[in-house]
């Protein structure tokens, strides 16, 4: 079946949030578990929920954990976000050409509307499904399907696009297409352990599967 609708994660596969999550954790870790976490030993936290990863941490200071995690990022959140190549123009391209577009993260919903606007990105975007808009994160098949229900999408036309085991695993269970991105910063490799049915390495590889004709 033709590909009408595009599923993007937010974070690590349209904004690169990768150094301000990092660091947020960092901070919050150092504080709460001083000299226990380093650069490296955080990265496994990237992509699921912070209520999940804090409550493995301290089941008892969890929730006082997540705030402090949150008020880190939202106050370095537009210095430290960047720009991934190529993406801005590739989501151009297809709103332009009407395919149905929506972000489907484990943030919160006005932090994603923080990160789609600061990259101007978040013109292409009407439907946004958070965390908070959810009973389930990725990769219950929840939210996904909340989202297509609000573009009027069947899983059969649609592609689910990000950069972690969550987003993968969430497509394959909502009988979604899916595709990693290779520039995730768990690595190719890591992503390929899941069976994406696509890797792409430049938005224009998206564009390919979706029968866009490059200029």
């Amino acid at each position: 079946m033709k590909k009408t609708t595009l599923l993007f994660d937010l974070d690590g596969t349209l904004i690169n949030t990768n150094e301000l999550i990092i660091a947020s954790f960092l901070h919050t870790l150092g504080h709460y578990r001083p000299n226990e976490y380093t650069r490296e030993t955080v990265l496994p936290f990237i992509g699921p929920t912070l209520q999940d990863t804090f409550r493995s941490i301290d089941a008892e200071r969890w929730e006082e954990m997540v705030e402090t995690y949150r008020a880190h990022n939202h106050k370095h959140h537009d210095e430290l976000v960047e720009d991934y190549p190529g993406v801005y123009e590739g989501l151009r391209k297809l709103y332009d050409l009407g395919f149905k577009m929506a972000i489907v993260t484990t943030k919160k919903n006005k932090t994603a509307h923080m990160g789609l606007k600061l990259k101007g990105l978040d013109a292409f975007f009407d439907v946004v499904i958070g965390l908070d808009d959810v009973t389930k994160a990725k990769p219950d098949p929840e939210p996904l399907m909340k989202a297509l229900e609000a573009l009027g999408s069947t899983p059969e036309e649609a592609i689910m696009v990000g950069d972690n085991s969550h987003d993968i695993l969430g497509g394959k269970n909502a009988g979604v297409t899916t595709a990693a991105v290779g520039w995730a910063i768990k690595g190719e490799e890591y992503l390929k352990s899941f069976n994406p049915d696509y890797i792409l390495h430049t938005m224009d590889d998206l564009l390919d599967i979706v029968g866009v004709t490059q200029s």
